[in-house]
């Protein structure tokens, strides 16, 4: 029989540490006025999950939205770690399809709302799907939305195409965050700048260093640059 989402909540739920909850809380920045506002956790640690919802796999759609509609973090990264590997195991481009559509209502209704629920989702389903697609403009439309969250998920889908050694994505995204001071956005878009010269081409950082570093925030340029020689890196912070 298929699981159900009592039976995935229940299996979370044994694993339950409340001093591990409030640290998560205290992390994940849910106090009054923060970027995780409201956000309730449970303790427990993502190596956990990834073991819950590998004993797991086959679920539905419907589960997965169960599970993405939770109060509870813990569930919605459970939701999003079995979406995505019933994405990578669809038998078919419709069944993919599915599942990228239920991600973007998710993450447009605000379900997909901190900064690792993005990471371990925005890459490897959104992304993943788009590089097949060969078109990264729904990246460009995300990283192009004033929320939060929909425009991180819009910076962290490039590394798909990073992974498979084009630079476009992330060129093309780039431009449309530059001037966004927010430390997430910051520090994806240092982040994917970086990727960018470690995995596609050195030579296409350093040439968007050249152009733009005195334009970037100091954040995303800190990340951009943490892997060129000292001398490069006083280089580029000298241009700001």
């Amino acid at each position: 029989m298929r699981a159900t989402p009592a039976d995935i909540e229940a299996a979370i739920a044994e694993l339950a540490d409340p001093v591990r909850a409030e640290g998560s809380a205290r992390f994940f920045k849910t106090g009054p006025g923060q970027y995780g506002e409201g956000d309730r956790f449970i303790g427990v640690t993502v190596p956990q999950l990834r073991a819950v919802a590998k004993r797991f796999r086959g679920v539905d759609a419907a589960t997965v939205d169960r599970l993405l509609a939770s109060e509870i973090h813990e569930y919605r990264l459970a939701g999003l770690l079995l979406m995505r590997a019933e994405f990578e195991r669809a038998p078919d481009d419709p069944t993919r399809r599915g599942w990228v559509d239920q991600y973007l209502g998710a993450l447009a209704e605000g379900r997909v709302n901190n900064w690792d629920l993005v990471d371990a989702s925005a890459d490897p389903v959104l992304g993943a799907w788009l590089v097949r697609r060969g078109d990264h403009g729904k990246l460009v439309e995300l990283a192009s939305e004033p929320d939060l969250w929909m425009r991180r998920a819009g910076i962290v889908g490039t590394f798909a195409f990073l992974k498979h050694g084009v630079g476009e994505a992330t060129l093309a995204v780039v431009p449309v965050v530059i001037d966004d001071r927010r430390d997430l956005i910051q520090k994806a878009t240092g982040w994917m700048l970086r990727e960018m010269g470690k995995r596609v081409d050195r030579d296409l950082l350093t040439s968007y260093l050249a152009d733009h570093a005195p334009r970037m925030g100091r954040t995303a340029l800190s990340y951009a640059i943490e892997h060129l020689e000292a001398d490069e890196r006083a280089h580029y912070r000298s241009l700001r």
